[in-house]
């Protein structure tokens, strides 16, 4: 490989938005040269990469002519060409996470069947090609009631999700193949990030627990250290250690667990790349998640990813009843409290629940971060002007 720092090596990263922005404030520490392609001129990388490029990641043409210019391609985002990623692989290029591996995880219907056909405990599910076939087994009596509805496909951010109880909560549901899961009867969600090299070493980052908002299916804090029982939080890196293994993955590889009541841990979904419950890691670890997938993917050593500091990070979305050039009311009162962190994504735009920053708290105790966070909620919020 070329020398990477100081050099005309260039890595490459589908996608620009703020899980980008944030891989490349270590790039820019370490003196990486990057190429950025993103559909929108505004995207928040755009203001700090090498080289950026306005496409879209779907264009297998796009995606092809801006992998030949770079040397090692990654993603933040999966909903990129996963055919265009093959052929650059075919050509030489290294490509993070593996194409084959991405595929699996893009639909939502092959990552399930694939947790299954692998062993990983999870949920069981069904699939149906569209929303007409799963009201007939609905009707019929084949699809017991209630369950977890999703699209396979690009779903996001809250977005392709649904809890079906009744036969009406499908009224509103898309035209789309889709999987429905069997209610868990959740006590906790968890997070672990594992991150793996070219040389097969494996670390993973402490478990983390999430707490969602009610209404927008978005996560709203994360938790670290989490609170679940130290065997069913060891259990999950286990699981994730395994997990990145048999996707033949380099870089991170998030996975969500859900905690059952009874105890039993269970494989949500997993992203091959960083990740909203990982932004704790820029300020509570010895190596954060965007420098650890750095190190994956280009091969080097991976770093310690030991929590130094008790955190809670809380998620800025934008308030509801609220769209056009965003404001961030509060933002002075926070900045004058110790141990609190704010990230600002570079979005001009704010509309109800959409992600625009994080504030990441760290204290000594994580109930002492806990009131400081609830503070950080009351304090701060995302409006428009």
């Amino acid at each position: 490989m070329k020398t990477l720092f100081s050099s005309d090596f260039t890595l490459g990263i589908l996608g620009g938005g703020q899980l980008g922005k944030m891989l490349l404030y270590d790039t820019r520490r370490l003196d990486i040269r990057t190429r950025v392609l993103d559909p929108s001129a505004d995207a928040p990388c755009a203001i700090a990469c090498n080289e950026f490029i306005q496409g879209d990641l779907m264009d297998y043409d796009t995606v092809v002519a801006f992998g030949r210019d770079c040397d090692v391609i990654t993603i933040e985002i999966e909903h990129v060409n996963t055919e265009a990623l093959q052929a650059l692989k075919a050509m030489g290029k290294q490509v993070h996470p593996d194409p084959e591996g991405l595929g699996i995880i893009q639909d939502k219907g092959i990552q399930k069947q694939f947790y299954l056909q692998k062993n990983f405990p999870t949920t069981g599910a069904s699939f149906y090609p569209g929303v007409v076939t799963l009201e007939d087994a609905v009707r019929e009596g084949r699809q017991a009631l209630p369950f977890v509805w999703k699209s396979t496909r690009f779903g996001y951010d809250g977005k392709g999700v649904k809890v079906i109880r009744t036969a009406e909560d499908l009224n509103d549901l898309p035209h789309v193949a889709c999987l429905c899961e069997e209610l868990a009867p959740i006590a906790a969600e968890i997070a672990v990030i594992a991150a793996r090299n070219a040389q097969d070493e494996v670390r993973c980052f402490p478990a983390c627990e999430m707490v969602f908002h009610p209404e927008a299916n978005l996560v709203e804090e994360v938790e670290c250290p989490a609170s679940s029982p130290a065997h069913v939080l060891a259990e999950a890196e286990v699981l994730a250690t395994r997990l990145i293994r048999e996707l033949n993955l380099c870089g991170l590889l998030a996975v969500e667990f859900f905690m059952t009541k009874d105890g039993r841990l269970l494989v949500n979904e997993a992203a091959p790349r960083p990740h909203n419950s990982g932004h704790f890691t820029i300020e509570a670890c010895y190596t954060s998640q965007y420098e650890q997938h750095l190190r994956g993917i280009l091969g080097l050593p991976l770093g310690d990813p030991a929590l130094h500091s008790p955190s809670v990070m809380v998620n800025l979305v934008g308030t509801e009843n609220h769209s056009g050039e965003v404001y961030y009311q509060g933002a002075e009162h926070i900045m004058a409290l110790d141990g609190v962190y704010l990230h600002v994504y570079g979005k001009r735009q704010t509309r109800p629940f959409r992600k625009m920053g994080h504030v990441t708290i760290l204290r000594k105790t994580l109930a002492e971060a806990r009131v400081l966070a609830k503070k950080v909620q009351h304090q701060l919020k995302v409006i428009s002007k």
